[in-house]
């Protein structure tokens, strides 16, 4: 029943548009802006680091919280899965914005720095580097970074109901890059 409790906040948080909200409170549609997302890096470009930044930070939190609180309350194992899976779910299909959400990226990285404290984000966050540096597609970057961190978790932390959960948390990744990702540009 507790982790039930901590899948229902983490996706009503997950679902709460940030980056469309500030932007409204500045004058700007973030949607209007890159690839019309309503997320922290078209908050940024609408808007700079004044927008991008509560922005990024109110989506990673929207993530870390829910997942803190529930590993801080013992919530642990298969009973965590959904409770990860949640918040990104809530962003990238938000029923506020007509299951129109962003690419929960940001909620991502908040998620497993509740779950992980900070090992996955700073491996997946160091993936991405490098693949930004490769001058790979923003798309593969993630796409790749998220393979690589897939096989950390599994290969690290040797627990299957983290390993699942991350999976989850991939697929959904690679769901909302899809248009992207099969847009014809190679890693």
């Amino acid at each position: 029943m507790l982790a039930l409790a901590f899948v229902v906040l983490g996706f009503l948080l997950g679902m709460l548009p940030f980056s469309v909200w500030l932007g409204k409170v500045v004058g700007k549609d973030v949607r209007a802006v890159g690839d019309g997302n309503p997320g922290a890096v078209n908050a940024w470009r609408a808007g700079g680091a004044k927008l991008g930044l509560p922005a990024l930070l109110l989506d990673f939190l929207k993530g870390a919280v829910p997942v803190g609180l529930a590993v801080y309350a013992g919530v642990e194992g298969w009973p965590l899965v959904p409770v990860t899976v949640a918040p990104p779910l809530g962003h990238a299909f938000s029923p506020i914005l007509k299951f129109r959400g962003g690419k929960a990226l940001a909620a991502t990285f908040g998620v497993w720095a509740g779950a992980t404290a900070w090992i996955v984000p700073v491996v997946l966050g160091g993936l991405f580097v490098l693949g930004k540096l490769a001058r790979i597609p923003d798309a593969w970057v993630v796409a790749l970074g998220g393979a690589g961190a897939l096989a950390f978790v599994a290969l690290f932390f040797r627990d299957p109901p983290l390993a699942t959960a991350f999976a989850l948390t991939y697929v959904l990744l690679l769901v909302k890059q899809g248009r992207e990702l099969w847009a014809g540009k190679k890693p």
